[in-house]
Protein backbone atom coordinates (compact mmCIF):
# COMPACT_ATOMS: atom_id res chain seq x y z
CA UNK A 1 0.00 0.00 0.00
CA UNK A 2 1.21 3.48 -0.90
CA UNK A 3 0.10 6.68 0.77
CA UNK A 4 1.67 9.94 -0.37
CA UNK A 5 1.22 13.70 -0.21
CA UNK A 6 2.88 16.64 -1.95
CA UNK A 7 2.71 20.30 -0.91
CA UNK A 8 3.71 23.12 -3.24
CA UNK A 9 5.34 25.77 -1.07
CA UNK A 10 4.81 28.59 -3.58
CA UNK A 11 1.12 28.03 -4.27
CA UNK A 12 -0.05 26.26 -1.11
CA UNK A 13 -1.61 23.48 -3.19
CA UNK A 14 -1.52 19.97 -1.78
CA UNK A 15 -2.11 16.64 -3.49
CA UNK A 16 -2.55 13.17 -2.03
CA UNK A 17 -2.31 9.62 -3.33
CA UNK A 18 -3.95 6.54 -1.87
CA UNK A 19 -6.47 5.87 0.85
CA UNK A 20 -5.95 3.79 3.93
CA UNK A 21 -5.22 3.79 7.63
CA UNK A 22 -2.22 5.49 9.21
CA UNK A 23 0.98 3.51 8.74
CA UNK A 24 3.95 2.74 10.96
CA UNK A 25 6.44 5.61 11.00
CA UNK A 26 9.63 3.57 11.32
CA UNK A 27 12.51 6.06 11.49
CA UNK A 28 10.67 9.08 10.08
CA UNK A 29 9.42 9.51 13.67
CA UNK A 30 12.92 10.83 14.34
CA UNK A 31 11.92 14.12 12.72
CA UNK A 32 9.07 14.40 15.22
CA UNK A 33 11.48 13.66 18.08
CA UNK A 34 13.89 16.34 16.85
CA UNK A 35 11.25 19.04 16.42
CA UNK A 36 9.75 18.39 19.86
CA UNK A 37 13.17 18.52 21.48
CA UNK A 38 14.03 21.81 19.77
CA UNK A 39 10.67 23.34 20.68
CA UNK A 40 11.43 22.79 24.38
CA UNK A 41 14.16 25.41 24.26
CA UNK A 42 12.67 28.26 22.23
CA UNK A 43 16.10 29.78 21.83
CA UNK A 44 19.20 29.25 19.76
CA UNK A 45 20.32 25.69 19.18
CA UNK A 46 23.39 26.23 21.35
CA UNK A 47 21.18 25.93 24.43
CA UNK A 48 20.73 22.20 23.82
CA UNK A 49 22.95 20.00 25.97
CA UNK A 50 26.07 18.85 24.14
CA UNK A 51 24.98 15.24 24.49
CA UNK A 52 21.65 15.95 22.82
CA UNK A 53 23.36 17.75 19.95
CA UNK A 54 25.65 14.77 19.39
CA UNK A 55 22.70 12.37 19.55
CA UNK A 56 20.71 14.50 17.09
CA UNK A 57 23.58 14.31 14.60
CA UNK A 58 23.68 10.52 14.89
CA UNK A 59 19.89 10.15 14.82
CA UNK A 60 19.31 12.26 11.72
CA UNK A 61 22.55 11.73 9.83
CA UNK A 62 22.85 7.98 10.32
CA UNK A 63 19.39 7.01 11.62
CA UNK A 64 21.02 5.73 14.80
CA UNK A 65 18.41 4.01 16.97
CA UNK A 66 20.27 4.28 20.27
CA UNK A 67 20.54 8.03 19.82
CA UNK A 68 16.86 8.21 18.87
CA UNK A 69 15.81 6.34 22.01
CA UNK A 70 17.85 8.73 24.16
CA UNK A 71 16.23 11.75 22.51
CA UNK A 72 12.76 10.16 22.64
CA UNK A 73 13.03 10.33 26.41
CA UNK A 74 14.82 13.72 26.40
CA UNK A 75 11.94 15.15 24.36
CA UNK A 76 9.43 13.86 26.90
CA UNK A 77 8.27 10.61 25.34
CA UNK A 78 4.85 10.11 23.76
CA UNK A 79 3.13 12.61 26.06
CA UNK A 80 5.26 15.62 25.16
CA UNK A 81 5.73 14.63 21.53
CA UNK A 82 1.98 14.17 21.23
CA UNK A 83 1.37 17.61 22.71
CA UNK A 84 3.75 19.16 20.19
CA UNK A 85 1.99 17.31 17.39
CA UNK A 86 -1.41 18.59 18.47
CA UNK A 87 -0.10 22.15 18.60
CA UNK A 88 1.28 22.05 15.05
CA UNK A 89 -1.86 20.44 13.63
CA UNK A 90 -1.19 16.71 13.36
CA UNK A 91 -4.54 14.94 13.51
CA UNK A 92 -3.84 11.33 12.63
CA UNK A 93 -0.51 10.52 14.29
CA UNK A 94 -0.43 8.15 17.29
CA UNK A 95 2.74 7.73 19.32
CA UNK A 96 3.81 4.31 20.52
CA UNK A 97 3.47 3.88 24.27
CA UNK A 98 6.37 1.45 24.53
CA UNK A 99 10.02 1.46 23.54
CA UNK A 100 10.68 -2.14 24.54
CA UNK A 101 7.52 -3.67 23.09
CA UNK A 102 6.59 -7.33 23.65
CA UNK A 103 7.59 -9.64 20.79
CA UNK A 104 9.04 -6.77 18.77
CA UNK A 105 12.84 -6.68 18.45
CA UNK A 106 13.14 -3.07 17.28
CA UNK A 107 12.60 0.16 19.24
CA UNK A 108 8.88 0.58 19.74
CA UNK A 109 8.80 4.24 18.76
CA UNK A 110 8.99 2.99 15.16
CA UNK A 111 5.49 1.57 15.60
CA UNK A 112 4.04 5.05 16.02
CA UNK A 113 1.59 5.60 13.18
CA UNK A 114 1.07 8.59 10.91
CA UNK A 115 -0.30 9.82 7.59
CA UNK A 116 1.45 11.68 4.76
CA UNK A 117 -0.64 14.77 5.46
CA UNK A 118 0.57 14.86 9.06
CA UNK A 119 4.15 14.50 7.87
CA UNK A 120 3.64 17.48 5.56
CA UNK A 121 2.46 19.47 8.58
CA UNK A 122 5.67 18.54 10.41
CA UNK A 123 7.82 19.46 7.43
CA UNK A 124 6.11 22.84 7.14
CA UNK A 125 7.42 23.67 10.60
CA UNK A 126 10.93 23.56 9.11
CA UNK A 127 10.32 26.14 6.38
CA UNK A 128 7.65 28.49 7.71
CA UNK A 129 8.45 31.71 9.58
CA UNK A 130 5.24 31.07 11.55
CA UNK A 131 6.73 27.85 12.91
CA UNK A 132 7.00 27.03 16.60
CA UNK A 133 10.71 26.68 15.90
CA UNK A 134 13.04 29.64 15.75
CA UNK A 135 14.91 30.50 12.55
CA UNK A 136 18.15 29.08 13.96
CA UNK A 137 16.40 25.87 14.99
CA UNK A 138 14.89 25.48 11.52
CA UNK A 139 18.27 26.00 9.88
CA UNK A 140 19.83 23.47 12.23
CA UNK A 141 17.20 20.79 11.57
CA UNK A 142 17.38 21.28 7.81
CA UNK A 143 21.17 21.13 7.89
CA UNK A 144 20.99 17.75 9.61
CA UNK A 145 18.52 16.50 6.98
CA UNK A 146 20.64 17.81 4.12
CA UNK A 147 23.69 15.94 5.36
CA UNK A 148 22.33 12.42 5.69
CA UNK A 149 24.91 9.72 5.01
CA UNK A 150 24.99 8.92 1.25
CA UNK A 151 23.65 5.38 1.62
CA UNK A 152 20.42 6.80 3.07
CA UNK A 153 19.84 9.55 0.51
CA UNK A 154 17.15 7.70 -1.43
CA UNK A 155 13.43 8.32 -1.46
CA UNK A 156 12.16 11.87 -1.95
CA UNK A 157 15.47 12.63 -3.67
CA UNK A 158 14.48 10.33 -6.57
CA UNK A 159 15.66 11.79 -9.91
CA UNK A 160 16.53 15.12 -8.26
CA UNK A 161 19.71 16.44 -9.97
CA UNK A 162 22.82 17.65 -8.15
CA UNK A 163 22.66 21.23 -6.97
CA UNK A 164 19.03 21.07 -5.87
CA UNK A 165 18.49 21.40 -2.13
CA UNK A 166 17.16 18.18 -0.57
CA UNK A 167 16.46 17.75 3.15
CA UNK A 168 15.09 14.31 3.99
CA UNK A 169 14.48 11.61 6.55
CA UNK A 170 13.84 8.01 5.60
CA UNK A 171 12.56 5.04 7.54
CA UNK A 172 12.53 1.28 7.06
CA UNK A 173 11.25 -1.45 9.32
CA UNK A 174 10.42 -5.17 8.94
CA UNK A 175 6.93 -5.64 10.33
CA UNK A 176 7.12 -9.42 10.69
CA UNK A 177 9.62 -11.97 11.94
CA UNK A 178 10.08 -13.43 8.45
CA UNK A 179 11.30 -10.09 7.13
CA UNK A 180 9.05 -10.16 4.06
CA UNK A 181 6.67 -7.34 5.01
CA UNK A 182 8.54 -4.03 5.02
CA UNK A 183 7.45 -0.57 6.00
CA UNK A 184 9.52 1.88 3.94
CA UNK A 185 8.96 5.65 4.20
CA UNK A 186 10.52 8.89 2.99
CA UNK A 187 9.72 12.51 3.84
CA UNK A 188 11.47 15.74 2.91
CA UNK A 189 11.83 19.14 1.26
CA UNK A 190 13.06 19.71 -2.29
CA UNK A 191 13.95 23.23 -3.43
CA UNK A 192 15.67 24.38 -6.62
CA UNK A 193 15.54 24.33 -10.42
CA UNK A 194 12.16 26.06 -10.42
CA UNK A 195 10.61 23.82 -7.78
CA UNK A 196 9.87 24.17 -4.05
CA UNK A 197 7.82 21.42 -2.46
CA UNK A 198 7.40 19.01 0.45
CA UNK A 199 6.79 15.30 -0.05
CA UNK A 200 5.85 12.43 2.25
CA UNK A 201 5.55 8.81 1.08
CA UNK A 202 4.59 5.86 3.29
CA UNK A 203 4.63 2.32 1.90
CA UNK A 204 3.87 -1.03 3.47
CA UNK A 205 3.79 -4.59 2.16
CA UNK A 206 7.09 -4.66 0.26
CA UNK A 207 8.71 -8.10 0.28
CA UNK A 208 12.17 -6.57 0.71
CA UNK A 209 13.48 -3.22 1.92
CA UNK A 210 14.94 -2.56 -1.53
CA UNK A 211 11.56 -3.13 -3.16
CA UNK A 212 10.14 -0.38 -0.98
CA UNK A 213 13.04 1.95 -1.75
CA UNK A 214 12.67 1.36 -5.50
CA UNK A 215 8.95 2.04 -5.31
CA UNK A 216 9.44 5.36 -3.54
CA UNK A 217 12.30 6.38 -5.85
CA UNK A 218 10.08 5.76 -8.87
CA UNK A 219 7.11 7.66 -7.43
CA UNK A 220 9.10 10.67 -6.25
CA UNK A 221 10.93 10.82 -9.55
CA UNK A 222 7.54 11.29 -11.21
CA UNK A 223 6.74 14.03 -8.71
CA UNK A 224 10.01 15.83 -9.47
CA UNK A 225 9.44 15.76 -13.21
CA UNK A 226 5.89 17.07 -12.92
CA UNK A 227 6.25 19.80 -10.32
CA UNK A 228 7.79 22.41 -12.60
Amino acid sequence: MILAAVYDVDTGQEWSLGRGPAQAEASVVKLDILETLLAHYRDVVSTLPAGDLASAQQMMGFSDNTAATALWFAAGGPGEIGSYNATVGLRHTSLSQCVDCPEFPWPGWGLSTTTPEDQIALLRQLISPRSLLTASQRRYALRLMENVTPSQRWGVSGDVPPGVRVALKNGWLPLDAAGDDWQVNSVGWISGDGRDYLTAVLTTGSVTEQDGIDLIDELTGIVWRNMR
